[in-house]
């Protein structure tokens, strides 16, 4: 489980003295402790890898903006938190992949317009989890369709 590698990482980055990925560990720790206690149960393994995936993409969005006003430090110290953030999660599917995975579901969805972009949305979704952006899985649904 994800908690459990942070823990390990966090007593590894103290032993280390390493400031900023502690930083890090300690607020993928207490999402995944809020998202723990919103549900009233332990998380799964899917429930925990959508937590982080979920911080990676606050943290993505925070180096576009930063970069968009020309923060550069901050931009930096962002990029470092999403690296990080995403080492935690599954290996992101190439666009080789990702494209023969949402041919299938264009192909197998029965549908117009709208319609048949939230049918194949929702199973690719589904198959890749956190595997890939779903801005990225968007754009190639919506290439794919028209």
């Amino acid at each position: 489980m994800i908690i459990d590698r942070l823990r390990e990482d966090m007593k590894t980055a103290l032993k280390a003295g390493d400031k900023a990925r502690l930083g890090v560990v300690r607020m993928l720790i207490s999402e995944l402790k809020n998202a723990r206690i919103a549900q009233g149960d332990e998380l799964d393994d899917a429930a925990e890898q959508k937590v982080v995936a979920s911080y990676a993409k606050k943290r993505k969005e925070a180096v576009d903006a930063a970069r968009d006003v020309g923060r550069d430090e901050v931009a930096e110290k962002e990029a470092f938190e999403y690296e990080v953030t995403m080492s935690y999660l599954p290996e992101q599917l190439g666009e080789d992949a990702l494209e023969a995975i949402v041919k299938k579901h264009v192909e197998a969805a029965s549908g117009e317009g709208n319609q048949a972009f939230g049918l194949v949305m929702k199973a690719v979704m589904a198959e890749v989890g956190s595997q890939a952006d779903g801005r990225a899985v968007s754009a190639l649904v919506r290439k794919l369709l028209s």
